[in-house]
């Protein structure tokens, strides 16, 4: 794990200290010249003032709203920000949850300011509450208890929710989710050495939350996704599959979710031959998805997210959207995608919140990047992993070891690549991705060499600096 968290650091994850490299934000939209005006009436009647106060709201409480309400604090001292969240914890990290869940800290180390009081120092109301709905042509939102509060720019950071579990029964006692900080307290208090703990699932939340509770002395059995093996949807089945036989190794069993048929009480799984398996905890980690439906009726433009330009704009006046619950351009296909990473997160919340106040940044896209320490084994995938039509794919595979390099090209430019077991590689696979450089004769040296990555970044880099 600490492996992870230094890999995490480099990567970003949790980093809010980014260089703002945007132009500084105009001056607000629709500011009145008020003294002219008013200086031109002709009658005794005087006008009211209008505020030159901003108010935004920003709904939800994870990075991209933490920092979107920070960015616009710093440029403007007076206006009013209102960051609605749903649970009643202190702003924090979800990629902190397997920290905890493993002992390392405790679960204020989850959050993602340290200092106390922070939002209240900043004069940022923070409210837990539920929003019942949006009204964009009177510019306001509507809470659950009635309250209502007016905005002039709006955004959306509701993140997601854990997808409901495949099998009926999931509403009996010992069955939680992972998702949230309160989650992770009924699993901490649910494990003892020696519980017999299921997992239903093998995505990146289960597969990061293995090493805990193998830690905790859980006796594991893990659920495979529905291609049977672990990571489908950010690895290949050569990664998958090495994932899965490490956790073996580990002690972990693993069945198909064919063998499954309800979840009873207990808990206890009832399996495809009627028999009954007991469990001291069951949980699920099936997926997410983005929190949208409160938004129906509201003419804001949906996907698997709320669907943004390039400056995080909504089809919708005066409303932007960040973080999770995000649908925008993906870097690598030029489509647009949802990425539930942290380091997109903090990357919309800067730029929505330029943009709320008239500025004009424009996001370059997201590049989907994974990084899972499952049992001890770091595994990575980046930008295109599963390859590209007419490309060329370069392989490196050590099953004994644990070891696996993938990259993937398209043309002479590196634009995906999968590692397993290796963590030397990570920051020059990302850095080749996201520059473009072409590796012009390094390609073919790539192909038959996987391990001369390093090498070949510094040269190329060497000749852009060179050319520039």
């Amino acid at each position: 794990m600490g492996i992870f968290c230094k890999i995490a650091a480099m990567l970003g994850f949790g980093s809010t200290d980014k260089n703002e490299q945007e132009s500084s934000p105009a001056e607000p939209e629709g500011k009145a010249a008020e003294s002219e005006q008013q200086s031109q009436q002709k009658t005794e009647t005087v006008k009211p003032m209008v505020s030159s106060i901003k108010k935004y709201v920003l709904i939800g409480a994870g990075p991209a709203s933490v920092r979107a309400a920070e960015t616009l604090r710093k440029a403007d001292g007076k206006c009013i920000i209102t960051m609605i969240g749903l649970e009643k914890e202190v702003p924090y990290s979800r990629m902190a949850l397997p920290y905890y869940l493993s002992g390392m800290i405790e679960d204020t180390g989850t959050h993602l300011r340290k200092t106390d009081n922070h939002f209240e120092s900043l004069n940022i109301v923070h409210i837990h509450a539920k929003v019942e709905k949006v009204e964009p042509k009177q510019q306001q939102v509507t809470l659950e208890n009635g309250d209502v509060f007016e905005y002039d720019k709006l955004m959306i950071a509701t993140g997601s929710r854990p997808a409901n579990s495949p099998f009926p029964g999931a509403d009996n006692d010992g069955v939680v989710n992972c998702w949230t900080l309160e989650d992770g307290r009924k699993i901490i208090n649910s494990i003892k050495p020696g519980s017999k703990v299921a997992l239903l699932g093998a995505g990146f939340v289960a597969s990061i939350i293995i090493e805990p509770l193998i830690k905790r002395g859980a006796d594991l059995t893990v659920m495979m996704g529905r291609t049977g093996q672990m990571v489908s949807r950010m690895m290949d089945e050569t990664a998958g599959g090495m994932i899965k036989t490490w956790c073996e190794s580990k002690g972990v069993t693993t069945i198909l979710p064919s063998s499954i048929k309800s979840i009873e009480a207990g808990p206890a799984l009832k399996r495809d031959d009627d028999s009954l398996t007991e469990f001291d905890l069951i949980i699920v980690a099936t997926g997410v998805y983005s929190n949208i439906e409160f938004l129906e009726g509201t003419g804001i433009k949906t996907d698997a997210g709320v669907l943004v330009n390039a400056a995080l704009r909504t089809n919708v006046r005066h409303i932007y959207a960040a973080g999770d619950v995000a649908q925008g351009v993906d870097f690598s296909t030029g489509s647009k995608a949802v990425h539930a990473i942290q380091p997109t997160a903090v990357d919309h919340g800067r730029i929505a919140a330029v943009n709320m106040m008239g500025g004009n940044s424009t996001y370059k896209g997201s590049l989907s990047m994974n990084v899972l320490d499952t049992a001890g084994l770091i595994s990575t995938s980046f930008g295109s992993w599963g390859g590209v039509d007419g490309g060329e794919t370069a392989t490196l595979v050590d099953m004994d070891n644990f070891k696996y390099v993938r990259l993937n090209f398209k043309g002479d430019k590196l634009v995906g690549a999968i590692t397993v077991g290796r963590t030397d590689y990570i920051g020059v696979m990302r850095g080749l991705i996201q520059s473009e450089v072409p590796l012009g004769e390094w390609k073919e040296k790539l192909i038959e060499d996987p391990t001369l990555l390093m090498n070949a970044y510094l040269a190329q880099s060497l000749d852009v600096a060179r050319a520039s």
